[in-house]
């Protein structure tokens, strides 16, 4: 079956899925369990146990009520929805005892982390839903423990508090952390300022994220908007993005721990989304070691001084193979790049070998992509695994500087229109 196919049917099964939540379920008000909307005490226990006797009655929604409510890490259990109601807050705390370590993935390596601020595991039929606001205090938790000096860069994303002897690494909590999960959907909040990554899908199917509101103050490193991770049948709709890091990324693992898992992120379609300031648009990466295929994005807007709407980045130690990608109907203002495909992405030390089969981008199709930009961007690919199959359709570009190809094969430019300002349109070396 042709990939766009594929996407076609399981969209029209998650939007089923989307329209067919339970509006009789029972209501358990954090407030009636002691929770306290003022801003400043700590209503963990409260709110936990709102869930815990939502679950224990045979399930409902918990809902968050008008107000600010500050807590630690709470978590869902089977057949608890989270409903946070217009002008209700739920407000992350900035100590970092207050997240347990639990078992997931950090940067595509399987370990003990930081819990995420909303925690999901192993649910199903489960909904994150309102008009109210998610606030994972990620603007308090910069201020009150900024990075210090240099720091070593497997620790930079993560943002590493220096464990005691013998103590496990420790992170900033990412907001919301959905793992091993079934027929979730994640819709009309306001997600505002993680400490780090925003919303993180991992090793979860039949997922639709729809009608969400995801910012960060640009001083917040590492706050990706969307994480897809090893997850599959996700639809990401209509969802505005301003975050200091990629606005989406998809993602399948790192290097040999990534290898060993071998869990692909697939069918993923993302639509009618604006993506505004961060380091990417869509990105495929960094982590591609398990596989991306089968992604599709379309009818999108990026501007903002975003670096590059449409972004490839792995490593020649994480292998994998990212395939079937279509970027199509979008229009770009005002961003640093358009196209970014790099296979050396971001090679500082300490550096990883080269894994046995190096990493494979192909079969890329950008089709209807139009705007005005700093510059076109890059292909960049391995001498050894150059990239391959690339096409453009009725695509046209305004830069200030052209477009650098290197290590590339059948890339078909036919379909590109270029107008620029500042040297050559188009370099090629090693390209045929």
């Amino acid at each position: 079956m042709k990939p766009v196919l594929m996407l076609s049917l399981f969209v029209l099964a998650l939007s089923a899925l989307a329209q067919n939540g339970d509006r009789s379920q029972k209501r358990f008000v954090i407030t009636d369990f002691g929770a306290v909307a003022d801003g400043t005490t700590v209503s963990t226990k409260a709110i936990q146990s709102t869930i815990e006797k939502c679950a224990q009655s045979g399930g409902g929604v918990v809902v968050v009520p008008k107000g600010i409510f500050l807590s630690g890490a709470i978590f869902l259990r089977q057949g608890t929805n989270l409903l946070v109601e217009k002008d209700g807050v739920l407000k992350g705390t900035t100590k970092i005892d207050d997240y347990p370590m639990i078992d997931t993935r950090w940067e595509g390596t399987e370990e003990k982390w930081t819990s995420a601020f909303v925690n999901a595991e192993g649910l199903s039929n489960l909904e994150i839903s309102g008009e109210g606001t998610i606030d994972g205090s990620g603007d308090e938790w910069q201020k009150n423990s900024p990075p210090r000096g240099p720091r070593p860069p497997a620790t930079v994303g993560a943002l590493a508090v220096v464990p005691p002897p013998g103590g496990a690494r420790r992170g900033r909590p990412r907001l919301i952390g959905i793992q091993n999960s079934k027929k979730v959907r994640v819709a009309g909040l306001n997600l505002r300022n993680p400490a780090v990554w925003c919303f993180f899908l991992l090793y979860s199917e039949d997922v639709v994220a729809e009608n969400l509101r995801i910012t960060a103050e640009h001083n917040i490193p590492s706050s990706d908007g969307i994480d897809v991770d090893s997850s599959k049948k996700v639809r990401i709709n209509n969802v505005y993005i301003d975050v200091n890091d990629d606005c989406i990324s998809i993602k399948s693992g790192k290097d040999a721990d990534g290898l060993r898992v071998n869990r692909p992120a697939e069918d993923i379609l993302i639509e009618n989304s604006h993506f505004a300031y961060g380091h990417g648009g869509v990105a495929m990466g960094s982590e591609t070691s398990g596989g991306i295929r089968n992604v599709e994005v379309r009818n999108c807007i990026s501007d903002s001084g975003n670096w590059a709407p449409i972004r490839f980045k792995t490593q020649p130690s994480r292998s994998g193979v990212v395939e079937n990608i279509t970027y199509r109907d979008m229009k770009l203002h005002e961003t640093r790049q358009a196209f970014e495909f790099n296979l050396e992405w971001r090679m500082v030390p300490p550096i990883a070998p080269p894994a046995k089969v190096l990493p494979i981008v192909r079969n890329v199709r950008i089709i209807n992509v139009t705007g005005d930009v700093g510059s076109v961007g890059i292909i960049h690919g391995l001498a050894d695994s150059p990239i391959r199959d690339i096409k453009f359709e009725n695509c046209e570009i305004t830069a200030q500087k052209g477009f650098r190809l290197e290590h590339a094969r059948g890339v078909d430019l036919s379909g590109l229109k270029l107008t620029v300002k500042e040297g050559d349109p188009i370099t090629k070396t090693d390209v045929e």
